[in-house]
């Protein structure tokens, strides 16, 4: 089943890889060496590859 993220899900998303490239991990694609974390983790997303799980209570 694919879940749609809302935008304070995908923006918690995003902002998460981006610290952790910030942080060192290697990128999940190829990128520019000028990009910045963020914009890595925008395409990262954007790509599908994150392996981040969104799990929400009901």
């Amino acid at each position: 089943m694919a879940l749609t993220l809302n935008k304070y899900e995908k923006a918690r998303v995003i902002g998460a890889r981006a610290l952790q490239i910030f942080a060192g991990a290697p990128p999940l694609i190829k990128v520019n060496p000028e990009q910045t974390p963020l914009e890595v983790a925008k395409a990262e997303f954007n790509a599908g590859v994150l392996p981040i799980v969104v799990i929400r209570e009901q």
